[in-house]
């Protein structure tokens, strides 16, 4: 049976994700702007695309170039596939861009790679005209869908300026031919379909964005009660997962609502069976980060902590490796640039930025090796590393840009695909 979809856990071998480049709209972020595209700072576009671009070849190195799958080619072959979808979006993307009719007519004329392109930078570089705003936080592909056994949710973002990326999502995992059997098997959930994820009576929204939602197994999915996801958005995805009995239980994880700790996976992320890198004052010491676990019978278990309930439920031989080593203010200053936040290739195998010294301390004295990506790349250009014959690595990737956009390799991946934990 050729598996196209399944995620089970975070760290099991990964075959194939969803990227995204670092695209010509971000140069177009002024410092007025910035914070309105939720970006802090305005970032050097050549360095930021250099820095991405190592990424990719790392993913590419382990993973081969056609399982890492960029997000402008999806939704040109989306086009190509199913042009019948296309005035669909386009009408949407008018609409909630406020855009001129003349530019539906525009759109529609465009040949589908300059469509593709423009749909995400919002620029037409063949008239040199800009039609709508960029939407510079779409390398962050984490938080436009999450694989949940065999099922993918395509989440709902939090802020309106996300809009255009969901709307983007849901044409790709509608409209592209690797992805439609999940719409013909009932395997997609949308939470912008209002009909099943209406808003609570009290008026509150549905907001879940990927990097609060971790399948840790196939019976658990955590779920970050952050700044970006509502109570009624974690509710209203527990009653359906329940419902089709795609989970067993859904942890809730409270974090403080703060820019610091937007999403669980800034606090925390698995690296191996028995190691995860998190940030102590939250994970260990409980600041913030009560855990309510709701089981599909209806029994609810909580505990105070976060490695409580690792320690509790999920495997007896947690440990964690800390952030900064677990030392102020260093733990504070590397959590803030992404130490705690990695993609896991394979157990014990993950990649993080070259700009949190102390935690690649505690990396090494957990008993990993640490190396840089370009030294990674040569060697193995070299012959001299073998990436299918290392173990307890993690490579760290250029990062002086990349990191400024509030996002590590785990909010920069979307994964689809990884060998069953079971």
């Amino acid at each position: 049976m050729n598996i196209k979809v399944y995620c089970d856990s975070e760290i099991q071998a990964l075959q194939k994700l969803i990227i995204h480049k670092p695209d010509e709209g971000i140069s177009r972020i002024s410092p007025k702007k910035a914070g309105d595209l939720l970006f802090d700072d305005i970032v050097h576009l050549p360095t930021m695309q250099k820095e991405h671009a190592v990424y990719q070849k790392v993913l590419e190195t382990f993973l081969g170039k056609d399982n890492v799958l960029e997000t402008e080619d999806l939704i040109k072959v989306g086009l190509d596939a199913n042009p019948d979808i296309k005035l669909e979006v386009i009408q949407l993307i008018k609409e909630f861009e406020e855009l001129p009719n003349e530019y539906v007519k525009l759109l529609l004329n465009m040949d589908h790679t300059s469509l593709a392109e423009v749909l995400i930078t919002g620029y037409y570089r063949e008239e040199s005209l800009i039609l709508f705003d960029p939407i510079p936080n779409f390398i962050f592909t984490r938080d436009i869908a999450l694989t949940i056994n065999d099922h993918v949710v395509i989440t709902k973002a939090n802020k309106y300026v996300r809009h255009r990326e969901n709307l983007l999502t849901r044409f790709i995992f509608h409209a592209h031919p690797y992805f439609k059997h999940l719409a013909e098997e009932n395997k997609l959930i949308n939470l912008n379909l209002v009909d099943i994820f209406p808003p609570s009576r009290k008026g509150e929204p549905i907001s879940i964005e990927g990097g609060d939602l971790m399948i840790l197994n196939k019976d658990y999915l955590l779920v970050g009660s952050s700044e970006r996801t509502t109570d009624h958005a974690m509710m209203s995805l527990k009653r359906v997962l329940f419902e089709r009995n795609i989970v067993n239980n859904i942890v809730e994880i409270d974090v403080p609502k703060e820019r610091s700790f937007m999403h669980i996976d800034t606090i925390f992320t698995q690296i191996n069976y028995n190691h995860f890198v998190g940030f102590k004052p939250i994970v260990k010491d409980g600041l913030g980060s009560y855990v309510t676990v709701y089981r599909k019978s209806g029994e609810i278990v909580e505990y105070t902590s976060i490695l409580e309930f690792l320690i509790a439920e999920i495997n007896p031989n947690t440990e964690f490796i800390w952030s900064g080593d677990g030392e102020s203010p260093y733990q504070e200053r590397e959590q803030w640039t992404d130490g705690c936040n990695l993609l896991t290739i394979r157990p014990g195998i993950a990649l993080t930025y070259d700009r949190n010294p102390y935690t690649e301390i505690a990396f090494k004295k957990a008993g990993y090796n640490v190396i840089h990506a370009k030294e990674f790349l040569t060697q193995v250009s070299e012959e001299k590393i073998d990436p299918d014959h290392i173990y307890n690595t993690i490579i760290t990737l250029p990062s002086s840009e990349l990191s400024r956009a509030r996002g590590g390799t785990h909010c920069m991946s979307c994964p689809i695909l990884r060998t069953s934990i079971s």
